[in-house]
């Protein structure tokens, strides 16, 4: 009962299967002998089985046993013997058909498989392998018989989080493809910065958007890498087309080949066709390939083909497909080393960093602290209490004072949590760091480690904040466009509309309203007109 109530805890701390079963191994290894563990999903779509995830509790390297094609009557087995829900046991060697099928056929050991359903659903096989024969007993039969529900909880869990994060991913890269087609609105992030701390970035990012060459971009998480990618983009002749990112470290180690590079139906598929994988639905665009240093080997060795000849096939098929596009990586370790390690093709990491770009942790742009803060602080006072927030000089003092580990993501939760301390009316910026107003001695020794001029820059910016009545971009934006609203009362297409009058198209002038939370309805009830268009 402790071990069961452990699995479960194991299975409902973690997101993804690999992460719960490199802990549920560790508790299996005092109840099994040495064996290799594997965790497989059934796809009848496609007639396969996939591993999802693998442990050896005798610490040898896990068998590459990553996909199995099936005949439609083998699938209709696996299924039927699932919705049994009886545990198997054999020897390999006993020649059982089911078992050879979900495990590897060289392996003469013994076998014990698990049903895995969910709410009545078949979904796969938990499977323990150990050699020699006759290691398994009914005893450990009995064990996978009663480790079978919180496993299947955790595979339902793991594939819905793996679908909802593929469909995130295609729906990002067609609603940016639609928006740039539409002719809506900029997609990318205004980059902050580009003449303080990204002012080299900035500029070595124009030098290599007018290329095709791959680029490489190194940075800790946080440091902007995905918005840096998207304005190399933005900047080379592939603006037009599609911008798709890829994480490559949320990838199933089992499905990576057939997410980059797409899946073929099987031909007993009735009706079916084939699935486009990442390169794909980027052609004539980027591909900005995040965490690039998790790409395991083989899809290591395909990158590489894809980079010398523009080609490569489907997973299941034979038919070379030809694209046309640019490869963006971006890693937080250094290739070079990991080359030496072992770990990374030297020719992929050759052909990634033909132009490599290295990218400033917040703490080393504390100038750029101020801007950031004024336009996290703007965003969140609009959508929390309708009105925009700015930081006053005591907080950028705090800002700056700060190391910032989580870089600029950790700055954007901090001002979110400051505007909500502070009532959606103010910024408590030293409660939001957890931490009371430093004295000024302690301000000054907590930038002994930084350079002088860096942080005299982020002072003036601060002063400047404070008393300046520049507005940060999107405010000045936001009230432009009010101020052609109001003179238009409310109306926005037409000659005599607000788009007219500041020279766009009405459908970008909307999404731009959307975006800033400009609604053209105040203006239409103050002025009486301009109903026509609006809506």
């Amino acid at each position: 009962m402790e071990l069961l109530l452990e699995v479960w805890r194991e299975v409902c701390r973690h997101a993804t299967l690999d992460e719960s079963l490199a802990r549920i191994s560790t508790l299996l290894s005092e109840h099994l002998p040495p064996a290799e563990i594997l965790i497989r999903r059934f796809d009848p779509e496609r007639l396969l089985v996939e591993t999802v995830a693998t442990a050896n509790l005798a610490g040898h390297e896990p068998s590459e046993l990553g996909r199995t094609e099936c005949s439609a009557g083998q699938i209709h087995s696996l299924l039927a013997w699932c919705r049994a829900g009886r545990v198997r046991r054999a020897t390999l060697g006993d020649r059982d058909a089911l078992l050879a099928l979900l495990a590897s056929p060289a392996n003469e050991g013994s076998v014990i498989a698990g049903p895995l359903s969910f709410e009545e659903r078949p979904l796969g096989a938990f499977l323990i392998l150990a050699q020699p024969p006759g290691q398994l007993d009914g005893r450990h039969e009995a064990l996978i018989q009663s480790l079978r529900e919180p496993i299947s909880v955790g595979l339902a869990n793991d594939s819905r989080i793996r679908e909802l994060e593929r469909r995130r991913e295609v729906l990002e890269s067609d609603n940016r493809w639609m928006l740039l087609r539409l002719d809506r609105e900029e997609i990318a992030d205004a980059v902050i910065g580009v003449d303080g701390g990204l002012r080299d970035v900035m500029e070595r990012v124009d030098q290599v958007a007018v290329t095709d060459s791959p680029v490489l971009l190194y940075g800790e998480k946080g440091t902007g890498r995905e918005v840096i990618a998207r304005a190399i983009h933005g900047r080379s002749r592939r603006a037009n087309g599609p911008v798709v990112r890829v994480n490559c470290a949320s990838l199933a180690p089992a499905l990576v080949d057939a997410e980059l590079f797409g899946q073929e139906r099987g031909g007993q598929v009735s009706g079916g066709v084939a699935r486009k994988g990442w390169f794909e639905r980027a052609d004539g665009g980027t591909l900005f390939l995040d965490e690039a240093s998790a790409l395991p080997e083989g899809a290591q060795e395909s990158i590489v083909r894809l980079l010398k000849d523009g080609s490569f096939e489907r997973v299941g098929g034979t038919r070379t497909i030809s694209v046309d596009l640019r490869i963006i990586a971006a890693a937080n370790q250094d290739l070079a080393e990991l080359v030496e390690e072992g770990e990374f093709r030297e020719d992929l990491w050759q052909r990634l960093g033909v132009s490599t770009i290295r990218l400033p942790a917040l703490r080393e742009r504390l100038a750029d602290i101020p801007a950031l803060a004024a336009h996290f602080a703007w965003r969140v006072g609009k959508r929390l209490a309708g009105q925009p927030l700015a930081p006053s000089a005591a907080d950028i003092d705090l800002l700056v004072s700060y190391p910032w580990p989580g870089n600029i993501p950790e700055l954007a939760a901090v001002i979110e949590r400051a505007a909500i301390l502070g009532g959606g009316r103010s910024l408590d910026v030293a409660s939001a760091l957890g931490q009371a107003a430093p004295s000024r001695m302690e301000r000054v020794q907590a930038r002994r480690h930084l350079p002088e001029r860096v942080v005299e820059r982020a002072m003036q910016l601060a002063d400047a904040f404070a008393s300046s009545e520049v507005l940060p971009l999107d405010a000045a934006m936001a009230k432009h466009i009010e101020s052609a609203l109001e003179i238009t009362h409310g109306q926005i297409e037409g000659s005599d509309g607000a788009a007219a009058l500041l020279g766009i198209n009405p459908h970008t002038l909307r999404a731009r309203m959307r975006k800033l939370g400009v609604e053209w309805v105040r203006f239409r009830e103050e002025g009486g007109t301009g109903v026509r268009g609006a809506s």
